[in-house]
């Protein structure tokens, strides 16, 4: 698995999530787990990367919440400034029939436009996220004779206290807010405005937004503690299966990382997949070798794949269903080729007719995990039939296979992902025949020859899988 590391439990796979995942979606699924036990199944470490593209991401939600209302502005005899009255030539042009905007708007002092040139997230040992922010804000200030434009530089600054709830969800909150305002300057063409009005201007704004911002950004957090909230219910694996998530202990911050113990509970049908944890210890993730482009370091344990292979079984997941066409030259499922290694095929179907083959796991497959690859035990029971003059299916026979395989892991858009080659031979037995007696070598003849249909039909079979 690229960038894989192993934790101290020899049944520990630690991955690594790139920089090239596009949505944060489904990285904040991986930072919960279901009920409080003893051992987990998961540790998630969130690294340095990953706040950097929080902060990139996380710019224009920012501006939007930043585009606030700025209240009225009063002259020096506390009267509100009026619309303008007078009959400028914009009126003019106005009342010719020319549609303008005048700027008629309750508000008299209005934000245009907020641009955020930078945001910053950093961890806080032993506490949580440091966020600074520099913003821009355009302001127009209608005033007579003449409107006035501002570009009023502002800094941003917020500490955001994580912590973990009686319910294993994350839960952030601002334990301090500050907005550091930088003198105004105006825009070109605005320059006829007063010191002393600029002045009083930004006195006026600066007591307007020194709250509102913080609160905005507050307001960001708990929008964000929502949608966090929603994560600790069922998700969908599959059309019958369900995961549920929950953080077992407080987070681990320093300034590098923030660790997190999960656990995950599928589900099927409703019905959790448990399965004892024989001889499981806790383990932890190795020290971060500078991978400074990793976003997220996590770690799964044995018991996990057990639980997660399990349910697959289950459900059916991993049964495959391949049937035959007669009319195509390059497949080999039917009977005319099965017939020359078994003989009593060909005797009961002198005419070639096309075959299935059902493909069923009987038992639950076995993942041993090992440094830089992985091993899967499948132990499948293949059903062998073919298609009657009457339509109907025949059955012929069946077999145990045994089959190991190499799987390696890697993951693709913040999903784990396996591909598997074959470890070693095909171990075989007949279980029943209607053909009569099968030597085992002409069955493993049997199974070679359909190779490239049971490849391609995993391959197609696996791609839509959970």
């Amino acid at each position: 698995m690229p960038g894989q590391r192993l934790g101290r439990d020899p049944g520990v796979v630690a991955g690594r999530i790139m920089a090239g995942a596009r949505s944060l979606g489904p990285l904040l699924v991986l930072l919960w787990a279901v009920v409080s036990v003893s051992l987990p199944v998961t540790v998630v470490r969130l690294n340095k990367a990953m706040l950097d593209y929080v902060s990139d991401i996380g710019k224009v939600p920012l501006q939007r919440a930043l585009q606030v209302t700025v209240s009225d502005f009063p002259d020096r005899s506390d009267a509100v400034l009026q619309p303008i009255r007078e009959a400028s030539p914009e009126l003019i042009l106005c009342l010719m029939g020319v549609p303008l905007s005048l700027g008629f708007q309750p508000n008299r002092v209005q934000i245009l436009d907020v641009h955020l040139p930078s945001l910053h997230l950093k961890f806080i040992a032993g506490f949580g996220i440091h966020l600074s922010a520099a913003a821009n804000f355009t302001i127009k200030v209608f005033r007579v004779p003449e409107p006035t434009e501002l570009v009023l530089p502002v800094a941003l600054l917020a500490d955001v206290h994580v912590a973990r709830d009686s319910i294993g969800t994350l839960v952030l909150s601002i334990s301090a807010c500050s907005s550091l305002f930088s003198p105004a300057s105006t825009l070109d063409g605005s320059n006829s405005t007063s010191q002393e009005l600029l002045d009083l201007v930004q006195e006026h704004i600066r007591a307007d937004l020194s709250n509102t911002l913080c609160l905005q950004v507050s307001g960001l957090v708990q929008d964000l503690n929502v949608h966090l909230g929603t994560l600790i219910g069922l998700s969908p694996v599959g059309p019958e299966s369900q995961i549920r998530y929950s953080v077992t202990s407080t987070p681990t911050i320093t300034s590098n990382y923030m660790s997190m113990d999960v656990r995950a509970i599928l589900f099927l049908l409703g019905k959790p997949i448990l399965l004892p944890l024989h001889g499981a210890h806790p383990f932890v993730l190795p020290r971060p070798l500078g991978d400074e482009d990793a976003m997220a370091t996590v770690g799964l344990s044995q018991h996990l794949f057990d639980c997660a292979l399990l349910m697959l079984q289950k459900a059916g997941s991993l049964n495959l269903e391949i049937t035959g066409q007669l009319n195509s030259k390059n497949n080999p499922l039917n009977t005319s080729t099965l017939g020359q290694l078994i003989p009593e095929v060909a005797s009961q179907f002198p005419e070639p007719m096309p075959m299935v083959l059902k493909v069923q796991l009987g038992a639950t497959p076995m993942v041993t995990l090992r440094t830089n690859s992985s091993a899967l035990q499948l132990r499948p029971v293949v059903e062998v039939l073919a298609v009657s003059s009457s339509s109907a299916l025949q059955f012929l026979f069946s077999l145990d296979v045994m089959v190991n395989l190499n799987l390696q892991l890697s993951v693709f858009k913040a999903k784990l992902r396996g591909t598997t080659s074959m470890l070693g031979g095909l171990q075989l037995s007949v279980v029943t025949s209607n053909v009569g007696s099968i030597d085992v070598s002409g069955a493993l003849g049997c199974l070679k020859s359909w190779e490239g249909l049971w490849e391609c039909e995993t391959d197609t079979h696996t791609s839509v899988s959970p």
